[in-house]
C-alpha cells in the first residue's frame, strides 16, 4: 500500500517546511521476506524530489510514487508558502527557498533520520534552488549520489528578442499587480509573488546568475557563516563547476519561455563532471511528444519513456 506520511521541519527563519515520505509498503515487505534472495539488484535508494514555482508536491507525486513501486523512498519537499508549508511572515524569494527551507530539509534527512544515501529529482526552480543550496552548503555535495533535473535554467530564457520582450512585460506586469495570478491562467495551483519573481526576471534579463544577498569577494564556501560586506554580488554560475554530482538534466522541445532547451544547455554546461549526460526530448529524436514544460514531469508519456531513464540513472549512481 502507497503512504504518503508529513513531517513539518522547522527552518532557521522559524518557517514550518512540509516534508512528504513516499512509500510502497508492501515493497518494503516483501524486501524483508526475500532479503536472502537475489530478487533486488540494489538495496533501496533515498530520493529527495521538490518542484518549482507555482506549484507543489503534485508536480512531484506521480515520478514518487512510480520510484516507490520500484521500492525506494522518496520524500518531497514543499517550499514555503506552498501546499502544507507555512506561509511565510516575510517576504520570499528563490534564494530564501534555498537557503532555509532546503537547508532544513537536507538537516532532517540526513542528521534526524540519518540517511546513508540520496538521489535528487527537481523540477525547474527546484533544480535552481538546489544548485543554489548546494554552492552555499558544499559538504551535502559528496553525500548525494545523483540528480536528475526537469527543465532548469535560470538565466537562458532570452535566447531571442521576443523571449526577452515576454520577460520583460511579465515583469512589468507583476510589478503592477503585485502577483502572477498562476490560478486564473492556469500555471498552477499557487500564485506567486513580484518579490519571488523578480529574482528570475532580473537573472534571465540580465543573463547573470547573481545572489541578491551572498557577497563575492569573501564568500567561504566552506561556511556559510563568514561573509562580510563587499558591493560584488555572489555569483553562483561561478560556483557551479563545484557541484561535482552527476547530472542528468532534461529539457523538452516544446518547452519556448519558462526552460528552452537553449537555456537548460546553459544552465547545464557549469557543471563539471564527466559523467553527466544532458538529453533534449522531442519528436524530431524519436520521443513520443515535444513535450512543454510541466508534460516533461507530468505526462504519461513521460512515464512511459522519461521515468524509466530516471530510474536507470539512479539505480547507475547507487551505493
Amino acid at each position: 500500500m502507497m503512504t504518503q506520511t508529513l513531517n513539518l521541519v522547522t527552518t532557521k527563519d522559524d518557517e514550518q517546511v512540509a516534508v512528504w515520505k513516499i512509500v510502497d509498503n508492501t515493497k518494503d515487505e516483501t524486501k524483508s521476506d526475500t532479503s536472502t534472495t537475489n530478487t533486488f539488484v540494489i538495496k533501496s535508494q533515498n530520493i529527495f524530489l521538490t518542484h518549482g514555482t507555482f506549484s507543489d508536491k503534485q508536480t512531484c507525486l506521480k515520478i514518487a510514487e512510480y520510484l516507490a513501486r520500484l521500492g525506494h523512498h522518496c520524500y518531497i519537499m514543499e517550499w514555503r508558502g506552498h501546499g502544507a508549508s507555512s506561509i511565510p511572515k516575510e517576504k520570499f524569494n528563490f534564494e530564501t527557498v534555498a537557503t532555509y527551507d532546503y537547508e532544513a530539509t537536507f538537516r532532517y534527512l540526513f542528521e534526524e533520520l540519518k540517511l546513508d544515501n540520496l538521489h535528487c529529482v527537481t523540477h525547474s526552480g527546484g533544480g535552481v534552488g538546489l544548485t543554489m543550496f548546494l554552492i552555499q552548503h558544499p559538504c551535502y555535495i559528496d553525500k548525494i549520489n545523483s540528480a536528475s533535473m526537469f527543465a532548469c535554467q535560470a538565466y537562458g530564457a532570452a535566447i531571442n528578442p521576443i523571449n526577452h520582450t515576454k520577460i520583460l512585460v511579465a515583469k512589468l506586469f507583476t510589478r503592477l499587480v503585485g502577483y502572477i495570478p498562476a490560478k486564473k491562467i492556469k500555471l498552477g495551483p499557487f500564485n506567486e509573488s513580484y518579490h519571488m519573481m523578480n529574482q528570475w526576471y532580473d537573472w534571465n534579463l540580465q543573463k547573470n546568475f547573481n545572489s541578491s544577498f551572498l557577497k563575492q569577494r569573501t564568500f567561504n564556501t566552506a561556511s556559510m557563516d563568514t561573509f562580510a560586506a563587499d558591493d560584488a554580488p555572489l555569483d553562483y554560475r561561478q560556483q557551479m563547476p563545484k557541484i561535482t554530482i552527476p547530472i542528468y538534466a532534461i529539457s523538452a522541445k516544446g518547452d519556448n519561455f519558462i526552460s528552452p532547451t537553449r537555456g537548460c544547455q546553459l544552465f547545464f554546461e557549469p557543471f563539471k563532471n564527466p559523467a553527466n549526460i544532458f538529453r533534449e526530448y522531442s519528436l524530431s529524436h524519436g520521443d513520443l511528444d515535444d513535450y512543454t514544460h510541466s508534460r516533461i514531469m507530468i505526462s504519461r508519456n513521460a512515464a512511459t519513456e522519461i521515468w524509466p531513464t530516471v530510474t536507470a540513472w539512479i539505480e547507475q549512481h547507487a551505493r
